[in-house]
């Protein structure tokens, strides 16, 4: 597709369309896909999930403790552990990167840090 033909959206869709194609990403949806289908995962972060929210009301009003922060903390190391959310994890880090990577590609000719910096106002 040339530059002249495509318009800058039609670029965008080619290129989502090539990062879907990478292992990392492939690798990332298949990792998802089993924390889905994974019971026990799907239990465990509803139970953290529920304990966060209590811990950010209890924040909130000002009854947070260091208690209830190492449980949060405790139930997501826990979480994070098991193998099937270990493996989304690593493979969630491991796109982050090649995004990281194509983000800089993209900025360099802009001088601007495209995925983090081109919406923004008024910054320095």
């Amino acid at each position: 597709m040339s530059v002249e033909h495509a318009s800058v959206e039609d670029l965008g869709r080619e290129l989502g369309e090539l990062i879907a194609q990478t292992p990392e990403y492939k690798r990332f949806e298949e990792a998802r896909e089993a924390v889905q289908r994974d019971a026990e995962v799907q239990e465990r972060i509803g139970e953290f999930e529920q304990l966060r929210a209590e811990f950010m009301q209890a924040r909130q009003t000002g009854q947070a403790t260091q208690s209830a922060l190492r449980e949060v903390q405790n139930a997501q190391a826990d979480l994070h552990s098991m193998p099937t959310m270990r493996a989304f994890l690593d493979a969630q880090d491991e796109l982050n990167e090649t995004l990281k990577s194509v983000n800089e590609a993209i900025s360099e000719p802009l001088a601007v840090d495209f995925g983090g910096e081109a919406g923004g106002c008024c910054q320095e």
